[in-house]
């Protein structure tokens, strides 16, 4: 399925290298000025633009958004924010920089570690165009939709805040770009691990059996490209501490539920596995976590505000 969430939904559509991606998001209440400036931000920070290791597509999309439908200027609004009608949200972002003939030795070849032959297997067929739907280039659509998402839940006091906390074995911000440099150099990739952590979020969100909140922030975050791992809470680091010692650290979740503290996790990102080393042709990013982290944030923001529509 390309739709998340039920009560607020947000369905993607487009491939990597045609016209253009996009998505259709429901359950926005009317009235709503969107924040362009943010969204603006936060498609700059997933492309990657100036940042080292991003593909060299990344870093030329303009990534532009074009609303469709479910909103309208707002005459008396001097920003230029366009308004919504209450009505579902659609738009897309053209894909200025599409250059298939670079995946043209794809037709009959797949990649190791990409979903080339699982996706001919599953459908018979497949978009050798850069992966199609496969490729993160659909996470841009996401990244719209959650910026809506997170100023809805600004507006309730909740913020999401997401950064790169580790790159390969390091763990020093100060030199994650060198490090991301010296593969790109090597003609290799790294991976990397993203921590998030939501305040500002009410006790009660989240469902005692199947519906968890922990298990919703893991679905939501593991749908994103690369994605290998979550966490929360004390996760694999506290399996050789004792009760005693963490039994206080709760993550902000307790049986499934927020308590009203912090709610913090963490995801891990593998390495980009078509590189010039493996003796792939394209343009690929050296360490994808760095791109992942607004995507992070924009999953997390869909996936609360589907589970307090559902309250």
């Amino acid at each position: 399925m390309n739709t998340f969430g039920k009560n607020f939904a947000f369905t993607g559509f487009g491939e990597s290298h045609g016209r253009a991606i996009g998505g259709v998001l429901d359950g926005v209440p009317a009235g709503i000025h969107i924040d362009m400036d943010m969204i603006r931000e936060q498609l700059d920070r997933r492309s990657g633009k100036n940042m080292a290791g991003a593909s060299a597509r990344a870093q030329r999309e303009p990534d532009e958004v074009e609303w469709l439908s479910g909103v309208m200027e707002d005459e008396e609004n001097k920003s230029n924010n366009p308004i919504t009608l209450g009505t579902p949200i659609a738009f897309i972002i053209r894909n200025r920089d599409a250059r298939p003939e670079d995946y043209e030795w794809l037709r009959h070849n797949y990649r190791t570690g990409h979903a080339d032959k699982t996706y001919e297997q599953k459908y018979g067929i497949r978009d050798w165009r850069g992966g199609g739907r496969a490729s993160a280039r659909e996470t841009a659509g996401r990244v719209v939709a959650g910026c809506i998402a997170r100023q809805l839940l600004r507006a309730k006091g909740i913020t999401i805040r997401a950064e790169l906390v580790q790159v390969g074995a390091e763990t020093d911000p100060g030199k994650f770009a060198d490090v991301i440099a010296g593969y790109k150099r090597e003609g290799d990739s790294i991976g990397g691990i993203v921590a998030c952590t939501i305040s500002g979020l009410m006790p009660g969100i989240g469902e005692p059996v199947f519906n968890k909140l922990q298990a919703e922030l893991a679905f939501a975050v593991m749908s994103i490209n690369a994605c290998k791992g979550f966490e929360y809470g004390t996760g694999f680091g506290g399996v050789d501490q004792p009760g005693s010692v963490i039994n206080h650290i709760s993550g902000g979740i307790a049986g499934g539920i927020s308590d009203g503290t912090d709610v913090s996790f963490r995801c891990v990102f593998k390495p980009t596995p078509s590189t010039p080393k493996a003796g792939v042709i394209g343009r690929h990013d050296a360490c994808v976590a760095t791109r992942a982290v607004p995507v992070v944030e924009a999953m997390t923001a869909l996936c609360l505000m589907d589970l307090m529509r559902l309250r």
